[in-house]
């Protein structure tokens, strides 16, 4: 019997309460079984953004296990061992990061920080489904990738890639 792998994937961000939040839900909800996707920042915030939540809640998202937290607790030698390493927001991708054990794959998908918008909840709210959304699509593409098939360069070259798609001319 061929098993399938359970992959491990962390997003980080600088705060870690928008974007690498809303990044590890979608990825744990789409690659239930397959992914287990966390998430931390560089100097996290110590809470979710509330606009983070709600827009999961709404999409009926299990936020119940999601915080804010340090990427130190995935440097550790007792943490979760990743395959992949996504920063999502660009001054994370610009920070020098921690060494990660087994020399994860890792890849740059630069969003802007919807919890950077100012003015009415509306425009904050159609910010972070902005994101969600653009997350979500990211995300899916992702999951469609033939993971087991691909050599380790052409893999990092795809989810490069995945950062700036081509566009059809």
């Amino acid at each position: 019997m061929n098993e399938t792998p359970t992959y491990n994937v962390l997003f980080l961000c600088t705060g870690n309460s928008a974007r690498s939040i809303l990044a590890e839900a979608i990825l744990n909800e789409y690659g239930a079984g397959r992914f287990r996707a966390f998430s931390a920042g560089s100097h996290p915030k110590g809470d979710v953004h509330p606009c983070a939540l709600e827009i999961l809640r709404k999409m009926n998202f299990d936020v119940t296990a999601l915080r804010s937290k340090s990427w130190d607790e995935f440097a550790r030698p007792d943490a979760p061992r990743m395959d992949f390493v996504f920063t999502v927001c660009d001054n994370a991708a610009g920070e020098t990061c921690p060494l990660w054990p087994g020399q994860p794959i890792t890849a740059h998908w630069g969003f802007p920080d919807p919890a950077a918008v100012t003015g009415s909840a509306e425009a904050q709210q159609a910010a972070f489904g902005k994101t969600f959304h653009e997350l979500s699509k990211r995300i899916r593409i992702f999951l469609a990738l033939p993971l087991e098939k691909i050599d380790r360069m052409s893999l990092q070259k795809q989810l490069r890639d995945l950062h700036n798609p081509v566009k059809p001319e």
